[in-house]
């Protein structure tokens, strides 16, 4: 599919309650539980949403669009989750990245973009240039991926419990 940006705020729009739907009141144990060592637990993935909400993607589009001629992007920590979320409930944090997400793409809606603008590049410290169309495919992508990452960190905490049943249960053998 080709990127239209009235396609990407489709899934934009829809993260936010697609995640409260499917964690709000919730036990601790399908929220906190994570894959093992150095994986990321559903309360971790949203803060780490949230945090993006923050530092990554408008700022991004920001850089894109300026008249500057340097147009690398700061680097993304990808971890300040882990620090930002202390003190924090699950409700808080999904709150949280609720209201950013709706003024973020307030934001991007009041940019008016076009066609022009979606070519025009920036420079990912690591992936080197790329342009707002990329940047954005990307945004929607991540909201995806996570989605089903919080599905698959929560599916494997009954890895064990479905028995033979595992053997139909691909999400399990990721």
């Amino acid at each position: 599919m080709d990127f239209e940006l009235h396609k990407a705020l489709q899934i934009l729009e829809r993260t936010p309650k697609v995640l409260s739907a499917f964690l709000v009141n919730l036990s601790e144990d399908w929220t906190h539980s994570n894959e093992g060592n150095s994986t990321w637990n559903p309360f971790d993935i949203i803060g780490h949403l949230t945090h993006g909400e923050h530092t990554d993607w408008l700022e991004r589009t920001a850089i894109i669009l300026s008249e500057n001629s340097d147009k690398t992007f700061i680097p993304f920590d990808r971890f300040a989750q882990f620090e930002n979320s202390k003190g924090k409930t699950l409700h808080q944090l999904l709150d949280e990245f609720e209201t950013l997400r709706s003024k973020n793409l307030e934001k991007l809606a009041a940019l008016n973009l076009t066609e022009d603008d979606l070519e025009k590049k920036g420079v990912h410290p690591d992936l080197g240039p790329v342009t707002l169309r990329q940047l954005l495919s990307a945004w929607v992508t991540h909201d995806l991926s996570h989605i089903s990452q919080i599905a698959r960190v929560m599916a494997k905490q009954y890895s064990e419990e479905v028995g033979p049943w595992k053997a139909y249960m691909n999400i399990l053998s990721r």
